[in-house]
């Protein structure tokens, strides 16, 4: 089915027991993917599950509906907070009727799974779609319960509004999320300890690298899958900013440059997408000529970033910090 109202209808038909096995199916494939062995590559000892040379992780972000009603960013002039700024609210809309679905089909075209970073009110409003995006197999994360940034909340605060969206994702999507982004990356000097003691595995708010990796926290190991600023549709179509084609020009340069280094040293392509941004007709168009690009190069591999955590943490040869 195309139409997604024709879609979700379908969905709602499944009985929940089957939506259960697929979750699980789904789960089990992720956990058989980190058991891969290493394979040797004809220049390097290969990093990466399968011997793939490259990994490309895509982030899905589900934001809409948890947006406040006023003062929230958008292409639309600001507007004196005292006054309801309703265009804002229908622009957020479409990342929920039109975006995500159609980067659902996209997906599933191009046959690979992503990482849905989802605002914990968001999905109790559309729980329909994020039921969804579990049941074709991509990865529900954390994002946090509201918009509240984490910087400004006390530690106590800050525990209960993750712990809350924990709560929030696994009772709708059937999954409990083992990864986080923080709001704009930016975290609190506890936000790890936090999210370690609520049985995180991951967080992606670090942008040192072009590698996971992994750090110490509390002297454990925790994963880091690196996110990215300048290949995020939030930064490059605003920016500055970029026409789509331009945008698709910069995606494919940098593949380019990645897999070239990717002869001698582990490396891995990051690209963030969110609802009601790159879920548009031409951005989705183009999103998908640039994944058949990349796709076109032997050894490129499209993981979900509980995946490449989960492989990640069990390499020796993966880089290290205060461990």
């Amino acid at each position: 089915m195309t139409d997604s109202l024709s879609r979700r209808t379908a969905l709602k038909v499944i009985a929940s027991a089957s939506a259960l096995a697929v979750v699980t199916a789904s789960a089990s494939h992720v956990q058989a993917d980190t058991e891969l062995p290493m394979t040797d590559s004809t220049t390097t000892r290969s990093f990466w599950p399968d011997g793939a040379r490259l990994v490309i992780s895509i982030s899905m972000q589900f934001e809409a509906g948890a947006q406040p009603e006023r003062g929230v960013q958008s292409p639309f002039p600001a507007l004196d907070p005292k006054y309801p700024d309703l265009p804002v609210q229908k622009w957020y809309e479409y990342g929920i009727k039109e975006g995500v679905p159609r980067l659902l089909d996209l997906w599933d075209a191009r046959k690979i799974k992503v990482t849905s970073h989802m605002v914990g009110q968001a999905v109790e409003r559309h729980p329909e779609l994020a039921r969804e995006i579990a049941q074709r197999g991509h990865e529900p994360a954390g994002h946090g319960q509201t918009w509240t940034p984490q910087y400004s909340m006390t530690p106590a605060e800050e525990r209960a509004a993750y712990a809350a969206s924990v709560e929030t994702i696994t009772r709708i999507t059937g999954v409990r999320p083992i990864g986080f982004n923080a709001f704009w990356l930016r975290g609190t000097p506890q936000t790890l300890e936090i999210l370690q003691d609520l049985g995180f595995e991951y967080h992606i708010d670090d942008i040192s690298r072009d590698e996971p990796f992994v750090v110490a926290v509390r002297g454990k190991p925790f994963g880091v899958v690196p996110y990215t600023i300048r290949n995020n549709d939030i930064v490059r179509y605003d920016s500055p900013a970029l026409t789509v084609t331009e945008y698709t020009a910069e995606l494919k340069a940098e593949f380019d440059q990645l897999y070239e280094e990717a002869s001698q040293r582990r490396r891995m392509m990051s690209i963030s997408t969110h609802d009601r941004i790159s879920g548009t007709p031409a951005r989705v168009r183009l999103l998908g000529e640039f994944i058949d690009y990349a796709k076109s190069h032997p050894g490129v591999a499209f993981l979900r970033k509980d995946q490449i955590a989960r492989w990640t943490m069990s390499q020796k040869e993966a880089p290290r910090e205060g461990l």
